[in-house]
């Protein structure tokens, strides 16, 4: 009697997901690792004592504050470009999908100088928006701004692909039963892009709460009031103080780790729900 071999539809699947481990373990796991084991040498008390300084805790606070914020802003307005760029053509299209793109193609400080150069009190805008009372600049306000700038890429690419496999005929099905366009979105067309918008608004306040580069112009960097996580870490980098600095940067793992672990539960159960 033969038996008959199961044979992979992938070749050479072992080989290839042990060079796969090895490699995840060598860029994203060790260095992971070596950031939460760094901090302990200050101790227990010494962590906490690090971690809960007011100046540690109103940077994190702005840094995923404003982040959620702006992500939470880019959600809606990303979903209204994604909806613009695949369903019509007009002139210029490809002009704005390379804009869309423009805050990834762009250094982060050349971002940074020129959201200053638009938004500070002699700026274009920020010159009209001073004589009504509202300052940008050098505030958290700025932060968010700059937050929103980086994050919408992120919400609309993800998006895109989403609308674009939705199914026109059940927006045309529920058009000839007598429902209104208020109706088709919110009863159709939204409840299939949930999972979407939710990777999109977890991708965008990623970027966020990591994000230096278009932060620190505009920011000021005041302490308490307009200083992000990053930049914390990076002036504690430069006092010599690395397990202060991976105490800072362990706080901003975990709770980045926890809030990306909730939306992708989200996503799933909303993913099977439907």
């Amino acid at each position: 009697m033969i038996l008959a071999v199961r044979r992979s539809a992938l070749p050479g699947f072992k080989p290839a997901f042990g060079v796969t481990l090895l490699w995840l373990s060598l860029i994203v796991l060790l260095p992971l690792v070596a950031l939460v084991i760094r901090p302990w040498e200050l101790g227990i008390s010494g962590v906490w004592a690090s971690v809960t300084e007011p100046r540690v805790l109103a940077a994190l606070r702005l840094s995923f504050g404003g982040a959620a914020v702006a992500a939470l802003f880019n959600v809606p307005f990303g979903l209204l470009v994604a909806w613009v760029m695949v369903r019509y053509q007009f002139p210029g299209r490809n002009l704005a999908d390379s804009l869309i793109d423009m805050p990834l193609a762009l250094p982060t400080a050349v971002a940074g100088i020129a959201l200053t150069a638009l938004f500070a009190p002699k700026g274009w805008i920020g010159s009209l928006l001073l004589p009504l009372g509202v300052k940008v600049a050098y505030t958290p306000l700025g932060v968010i701004i700059a937050m929103i700038f980086v994050g919408l890429p992120f919400v609309v690419r993800t998006l895109e692909p989403i609308v674009m496999d939705l199914p026109a005929e059940a927006e045309e099905a529920a058009a000839t039963l007598g429902a209104t366009r208020g109706q088709i979105m919110r009863r159709v067309v939204l409840p299939a892009l949930v999972p979407g918008l939710l990777a999109g608004f977890g991708a965008a306040l990623a970027r966020g709460v990591g994000e230096y580069g278009s932060v620190i112009f505009i920011a000021g960097n005041m302490p308490m009031i307009s200083e992000i996580a990053p930049l914390l870490i990076v002036i504690r980098l430069e006092q010599l103080d690395y397990a202060g600095a991976a105490a800072v940067g362990m706080v901003m793992l975990l709770v980045s780790f926890a809030i990306l672990m909730l939306l992708n539960m989200l996503e799933h159960r909303m993913s099977r729900g439907r």
